[in-house]
This record gives C-alpha cells, sequence and structure tokens, in this order.
C-alpha cells in the first residue's frame, strides 16, 4: 500500500494521464479517505450520512478521477476500489 506524502501525490498526478489498470474493480463507497492526500481537498464536503461529496465532482481532475489507478497507488485499506489477479479472474468463470 502507498503512503501518503507529497511525493505519493506528485506521482499519482503525473501517472494520472495512464489508464487505470484492467484488473481494478469495485465502486467507490464515498468514504473520502483519497480526497485527503495527502491534505484534505478544499472542495470535499459530507452529506448528512457522513458520505463524502465532491463540490466540483463534474470538472475533478484526472488523479481523483481514476483514483485509485493502480494496486500501488491505493492508500486507504477501506476502499471500495480494489484488484483482482488472474487467479481470481480463473475462479469467477
Amino acid at each position: 500500500m502507498a503512503k501518503n506524502t507529497w511525493s505519493e501525490k506528485a506521482k499519482r498526478t503525473l501517472t494520472s494521464v495512464l489508464p487505470v489498470s484492467k484488473n481494478r474493480v469495485g465502486t467507490c463507497n464515498r468514504c473520502g479517505q483519497c480526497c485527503k492526500l495527502p491534505n484534505v481537498c478544499p472542495f470535499l464536503d459530507y452529506d448528512k450520512d457522513g458520505y463524502s461529496i465532491c463540490k466540483i465532482y463534474k470538472f475533478r481532475p484526472l488523479n481523483c478521477r481514476k483514483y485509485p489507478r493502480t494496486e500501488d497507488e491505493k492508500v486507504c485499506k477501506n476502499c471500495g476500489y480494489y484488484f483482482i489477479t488472474e487467479d481470481d479472474k480463473v475462479l469467477t468463470k
């Protein structure tokens, strides 16, 4: 799991033009943890139920749209996205 540092954020930003891993599955669970990497995004808000909301969702940057792009980028253990291996693909067929 990646560390939550400025250098990791810079790396995620620079590589955000690359495609998302084909092994990524799942959906966002709106925990908001990715919006705090490594500082809290000024566009992060929460609804009355405690779920995160992006104030600029339609215009959010690529590094937000594609997070986590690879398994190495994932920093939140509770993220709704996960990555499957080729062995997992065989088991689900």
